[in-house]
């Protein structure tokens, strides 16, 4: 299921990952603080999830309660796909040299990377 989410549509998500099933108040209070957005602007991002398949509601009484489709470790690696092949040609190799020459990796970072070169290494 290829899914492409906006920043905003992100925040929103990660809140209904976290609690859903989730009240547009809900949303509304959850985010208010952190983004400034009204219930009018979650009601437009809810509308667009909605037609992207991210997201369904249940009429519960009179209050639509919304919940997330798709998995957060599916729009992960689908994020992160779209993001490799968008900035390095779907290069792996091209990206790991831009965050070495750059000097973005912690001791942690490489250590962590290492096991997982190792975990690949072991399953071939």
């Amino acid at each position: 299921m290829k899914i492409s989410l906006s920043n905003m549509e992100w925040k929103l998500m990660n809140q209904l990952w976290d609690g859903a099933p989730m009240t547009l108040m809900q949303l509304t209070h959850a985010l208010e603080a952190d983004t400034g957005w009204t219930k009018h602007t979650i009601i437009t991002m809810l509308t667009r999830l909605e037609a992207k398949d991210a997201v369904r509601w249940e009429q519960i009484g009179r209050t639509r309660h919304y919940s997330p489709v798709i998995a957060r470790e599916d729009a992960r690696r689908e994020e992160t796909a779209s993001f490799l092949d968008r900035v390095y040609g779907g290069r792996l190799g091209l990206m790991m040299s831009a965050l070495v020459d750059d000097h973005a990796l912690t001791k942690e970072d490489i250590d962590e990377l290492s096991e997982i070169l190792r975990k690949a290494g072991e399953g071939k």
